[in-house]
């Protein structure tokens, strides 16, 4: 910038024959060429009937104050600034000397003209970096606008039903926007973890307007709700479909030129749910590392891939590495004050020291769970932090007290129609039973319903068939029912989700 600048004040041939125009001259000629517009018309917008003033101006035959250089210049659309910025450069291009009282340590021109050099130098640097900084925060600005705008409007669509929403679409720009595309997605992804036909109706939405924004950016934010389709196929054990929606979102999302616009982490995140649920942990991990690479300082973000790659690490039985995660991801989550981060955070560290067998850490979590989980009001949540504390209470020695709670979450989960989680919840109960010398038979009949159940695996219905046959003879123990919850949670973490 400097130095383009330096030529276009001193490179010209006709301007090199006389250095010594004011800088007011050299100012209001250059502004006026940067601008693009003849003498005569900028003549006429300054209401002159020639260019004859204007040409006494420029050769400096007339002299100039500041503040009628920046009334001159308006016109064309310069601005006082940039006056300034010219008229300093100036100075410092011609090595113009401070006027100060005469000193023994008075600069003399040699050390005036290397501190201009220097000066230049720094501006020019100080300059670009300046104005990348307010380029990017400019951005940022309009960004946040954009989606604030979204989130202003979203309420009205998602209360229309999914034809009006699409009308909607057709209709007003204010709806076909990179932003709402967004909005739509991050919708999808809650409604996923309640319903999956929910979910892929918003992402397949996300993608309808995408499609219709402006052309230059439209490949990326379509690649980028794909991912959320994918997402969302996911979740309703479409594993092929969703594969092949990977692809298709890469490509898009490549299609364009690379912007921080749209979190690459996120689908990076999605990508390695659906390798930790297709059991591929080792490409889950490495998706895991490329969002991580792509957080870029987002601290949620990074919490978020941590408590994901503590989840794929328990699921390969690495209860250790995923505890070391955990406490990696502790920092951050506690810093972001998300309370569904936080929850998982606690839930997931009590479970895994619960299943080490460290029941003295747990214990000390599991309160702080339970009261997480009655102010989230999840009543399912509520049920698994229930198991939780009947398990620390039996470590302790206290089986009476866990023998009550495991009876209410194995009430919870039979009424819910969770057939792994009523089965190990049950067989939890009855390891209980029998070290305390108890019955078990009735457990065999109150197990019935999960033979019957659409959402369990041949392989974990014939090791609970194994259980219930020895408990209605009779015939049941402590080692039998321990063999058949592992086999249970085998078959569960390995064996791919049944489809409907």
């Amino acid at each position: 910038m400097i130095g383009s600048l330096h030529r276009l004040f001193f490179g010209k041939r006709a301007w090199m024959k006389d250095k010594d125009l004011p800088p007011e001259a050299l100012a209001l000629k250059y502004l006026r060429e940067a601008a693009g517009v003849h003498r005569k018309d900028h003549s006429a917008r300054l209401g002159h009937a020639d260019d004859t003033l204007l040409g006494k101006y420029e050769r400096g035959d007339k002299e100039m104050s500041r503040d009628l250089l920046v009334s001159m210049v308006e016109p064309v659309g310069q601005t006082p600034e940039a006056v300034d910025a010219l008229i300093a450069l100036h100075r410092l291009v011609k090595h113009v000397p401070l006027e100060e009282p005469s000193s023994p340590v008075s600069l003399d021109r040699r050390e005036l003209e290397w501190l201009d050099r220097t000066c230049l130098a720094m501006a020019r640097t100080l300059l670009e970096d300046v104005r990348d900084e307010l380029i990017r925060w400019k951005k940022k600005r309009k960004a946040r606008a954009a989606r604030q705008e979204a989130e202003r409007l979203w309420p009205g669509l998602q209360k229309a039903s999914p034809r009006r929403r699409r009308e909607l679409v057709k209709i007003y720009p204010r709806y076909r926007t990179w932003a709402m595309a967004e909005r739509v997605c991050a919708a999808s992804i809650r409604a996923a973890a309640h319903d999956a036909g929910d979910a892929l109706e918003l992402a397949r939405f996300a993608l309808f307007i995408a499609e219709r924004v402006p052309e230059g950016f439209r490949s990326r934010i379509e690649g980028y709700c794909w991912g959320h389709v994918a997402n969302a196929q996911r979740v309703g054990n479409d594993w092929d479909a969703a594969d092949q929606s990977f692809v298709r979102t890469w490509q898009l999302w490549h299609a364009d030129a690379d912007t921080d616009l749209l979190p690459e982490w996120r689908l990076y995140s999605l990508e390695a749910s659906l390798r930790r649920e297709q059991h591929r942990f080792p490409e889950a991990l490495a998706q895991l590392d490329l969002a991580w690479d792509r957080s870029m300082g987002n601290r949620w973000a990074a919490a978020h891939i941590l408590l994901q790659k503590a989840n794929v690490l328990e699921q390969m039985e690495d209860l250790e590495g995923a505890l070391r995660v955990l406490d990696e991801a502790a920092p951050l989550v506690e810093g972001v004050e998300d309370p569904q981060l936080l929850f998982a955070l606690r839930f997931n560290r009590a479970d895994n020291l619960l299943r080490l067998e460290h029941f003295q850490e747990a214990v000390i979590l599991v309160p702080e769970v339970r009261t997480m989980a009655v102010e989230q009001g999840d009543a399912l949540s509520l049920t698994r932090v229930l198991w939780l504390e009947a398990k620390a209470l039996s470590g302790q020695g206290r089986k009476s007290e866990g023998m009550d709670r495991l009876q209410q979450v194995w009430d919870d989960f039979s009424e819910r129609s969770l057939p792994y989680d009523a089965a190990l919840s049950a067989l939890d109960l009855a390891v209980l039973k029998l070290e305390a010398c108890l019955p078990v038979r009735e457990m065999a009949l109150g197990l019935a319903w999960v033979f019957h159940s659409k959402k369990i695996h041949r392989e974990a219905l014939v090791a609970l068939r194994l259980f219930c046959q020895a408990a209605e003879q009779e015939a049941a123990t402590v080692e039998l029912t321990r063999r058949t919850i592992a086999e249970i949670e085998r078959v569960r973490r390995t064996a791919p989700p049944l489809r409907d």
